[in-house]
């Protein structure tokens, strides 16, 4: 039966968060057994979109329409019920439950008014066979799942609901490789059984591969609603910035020949079985990326660097001479000048809950107090320099971090580690979940620093990134670096072999 009006409508749906205007008069249409992909930069108005329809937040003004029937949610609960799953962004697990009680915690089944714990158990196991992750242990604790696993986790709980429409913010950016594989045949699976689905990605090529049709929406409107392959990816980014898009990834300067010592270089350094003898070097201003499918070692690798991990073994030595880093706080002294950008912004590189001034002071309070007191002055004179250099969005200083859009508390992350002046820069998958825009200001500013003299080793699950930012990538294998790659090497191709531990010399010659 072919459907003649759509499952949920949007009509006119303003929402403003006092000054600010975060949705102005938008209009949307979800129809079932399609996938509806959501568009935009950070701000553009995506996040209050979907809260607007999960019940998290009420309009201000306009109407929403589900079955063709206005409603008005007072809790995600009551979205819930009327068969709407929200997966954000911001994982809602709790660390130390188990994945069954996390699946199941809404809806326990019950037995004598007690939780009938076989019984969840079982319904836990086919709501993460539904997600494809069957691997995935129900009495596991979630705090002892990897980043890429809790969010196998936060699929399995929306799917348990049995929505009706099931809204995934950003659902894959956490996800290896193998994973995005078995969700997109997931979510096409639920299309063919008449799901609907809104979609909000940063990544073309998902848009390219799930949308039926897709909606752009800029600083808070929507601009145009099209179906899927219709337009070009350069079509679509100038949608969503309003300006020509050229010129994604800065120039790579021409390599000259430096005599220098290397800024840092390492010399067999192993840890447990994780990392296998690994040896490299970074010149000053050179940029260097770690491929490789994910799991291979590549952040063990910047965590071991950064003094984080215990028990690491072989020789780092920074301008020549050997150094001991056994602590994050050593590898940010200065006669070291570490730096790392973490993964997950939201639980290893902010404190949402406090000011944005707050964040940027933290991790340079010794070069901002003296005697243990702040120097406000001195401390406004360099965080407001760490807002203009990266252009960070946001209406004052005193604004909690987590207000903030996704890509500008990227920003502030890189930030705060920037006012310390590093000379060593760790990047661990730094552009994950962030908008196209704020991306290409983030490779500019990431070349920017090399050109400053800085050392950069970049952690990259984008391919593209590793290939435009790059002057040369390590490629590790097992906890091993198997390849490096420079210049014309540094192909899609050549990354995907390599990361495959496919021979060389075939690839070369197919």
């Amino acid at each position: 039966m072919i459907n003649s009006s759509p499952l949920l409508r949007m009509e006119g749906v303003s929402k403003r968060y006092g000054g600010v205007r975060a949705l102005e008069k938008a209009s949307l249409e979800i129809w079932p057994g399609r996938i509806h992909c959501i568009l935009g930069e950070n701000g553009a108005g995506k996040s209050t979109l979907i809260k607007l329809i999960a019940g998290v937040v009420a309009p201000d003004e306009g109407h929403i329409l589900l079955d063709g029937k206005a409603v008005s949610f007072a809790s995600p609960a009551a979205a819930n019920e009327a068969g709407i799953v929200c997966i954000f962004q911001e994982l809602s697990l709790i660390p130390d439950l188990s994945v069954a009680d996390n699946i199941m915690i809404s809806d326990p089944p019950t037995r004598a008014g007690m939780i009938d714990r076989k019984q969840q158990r079982i319904c836990a196991e086919e709501a993460l066979a539904q997600a494809g992750a069957e691997d995935i242990h129900p009495l596991a604790l979630v705090k002892d799942l990897p980043l890429s696993r809790r969010q196998m986790v936060e699929i399995a709980k929306a799917l348990a609901r049995k929505p009706r429409i099931l809204i995934l913010d950003e659902a894959t950016s956490a996800l290896t490789a193998a994973d995005v594989t078995k969700i997109f045949a997931v979510l096409k699976r639920l299309r063919s059984d008449g799901m609907a689905l809104l979609y909000i990605s940063h990544r073309m090529h998902e848009i390219a591969e799930l949308a039926d049709e897709c909606t752009v929406f800029r600083n808070g409107q929507k601009i145009e609603t099209y179906k899927a392959g219709s337009k070009t990816n350069t079509e679509v980014v100038e949608l969503m910035i309003g300006r020509e898009y050229k010129n994604v990834f800065p120039p790579k300067p021409v390599k000259k020949s430096d005599t220098k010592l290397p800024t840092l270089q390492i010399i067999n350094l192993s840890w447990t079985d994780r990392l296998r003898d690994i040896s490299l070097s970074v010149q000053r201003g050179e940029i260097i990326g770690l491929g490789g499918l994910d799991g291979q070692g590549q952040r063990d690798l910047l965590l071991a660097l950064f003094g984080v991990l215990r028990g690491c073994s072989g020789q780092v030595l920074i301008d020549g001479a050997a150094v001991k880093i056994n602590s994050p706080t050593m590898a940010k002294s200065e006669n070291i000048g570490m730096a790392l950008i973490p993964e997950d912004r939201k639980t290893e590189g902010l404190m949402l809950p406090m000011s944005v001034r707050d964040n940027l002071s933290f991790a340079a309070l010794h070069r901002i107090s003296k005697g243990g007191i702040v120097d406000s002055a001195r401390e406004q004179k360099l965080t407001q320099e760490m807002i203009n250099l990266l252009a960070i969005k946001t209406a004052n200083v005193d604004l909690a971090v987590g207000s903030l859009s996704g890509g500008n508390q990227q920003k502030v992350v890189i930030a705060k580690w920037l006012m310390n002046k590093p000379r060593i820069i760790l990047l661990n998958d730094p552009t994950r979940g962030i908008d196209v825009g704020t991306k290409q200001e983030l490779y500019v500013l990431l070349r920017k620093l090399a050109d400053e003299g800085a050392a950069i080793i970049f952690y990259s699950t984008d391919y593209d990134e590793l290939i435009g930012c790059c002057d040369r990538v390590l490629v590790l294998y097992d906890g091993k670096v198997t390849r490096e790659l420079v210049g014309a090497e540094i192909t899609e191709r050549v990354l995907i072999a390599s990361a495959l531990n496919i021979d060389m010399e075939k690839v070369v010659h197919a």
